[in-house]
């Protein structure tokens, strides 16, 4: 099987990324994970990606005078694991320019705690339970200039309990995303490959 590579990106924990990388461990998964870059040198979820064997990176954005220069040095970065087929945004908490994401178009996603359009930005489920909402869920996208708006692969939904409190409604939400987002992965495998673009 030609399995596309992915580069993960990622700002913390790392749950969505290892949820890829047990994905990409089965033999008839689409993809293989090429590299795991953190914005952090603390992100816990460099040390589980070294567990699985997988190169890592940090490019820490506190090093860099602003956001062209960060982003210029996370662009070279990616390059030395060339070549890479898509870029999966995995809890990477900081907003990409223009300049940056137009240099792959169609070749980057992102996973978003909210049923897009609804909640784009932070604190997704304490805004949905303050809407008086009954469901939530995540959303895998395709990441465009503007935030939380690239087109939806996948979405999950999670019906909103009595008694649930943000923390309790984002640790269901975030089990649906452990199978959206490698769900999502297959799928744009499956449109780059019809494309021959990998």
């Amino acid at each position: 099987m030609n399995k596309i590579r992915l580069a993960v990106l990622i700002s913390g924990r790392g749950s969505n990324m290892e949820s890829l990388l047990r994905a990409c461990a089965a033999p008839d998964f689409p993809a293989e994970v090429a590299v795991v870059v953190a914005n952090r040198p603390d992100a816990a979820g460099l040390a589980k990606a070294r567990d699985y064997g997988i190169p890592t990176d940090i490019v820490d954005h506190k090093q860099y005078a602003g956001r062209p220069a960060f982003e210029a040095a996370l662009q070279q970065t990616l390059s030395r694991h060339a070549p890479l087929d898509l870029i999966c945004l995995a809890g990477f908490m900081r907003v990409l320019t223009a300049d940056f994401v137009n240099q792959w178009p169609g070749r980057m996603i992102n996973i978003h705690p909210s049923l897009l359009p609804e909640y784009k930005g932070l604190d997704t489920h304490a805004r949905a339970l303050a809407d008086g909402k009954v469901e939530t869920g995540c959303t895998v996208h395709y990441v465009i200039p503007a935030m939380d708006e690239g087109p939806v692969i996948v979405q999950r939904r999670v019906p909103i309990l009595p008694d649930d409190s943000a923390d309790t409604l984002a640790a269901r939400v975030l089990l649906e995303e452990h199978q959206a987002y490698p769900a999502a992965v297959r799928i744009v495998a499956a449109r780059l490959q019809e494309l021959g673009d990998a």
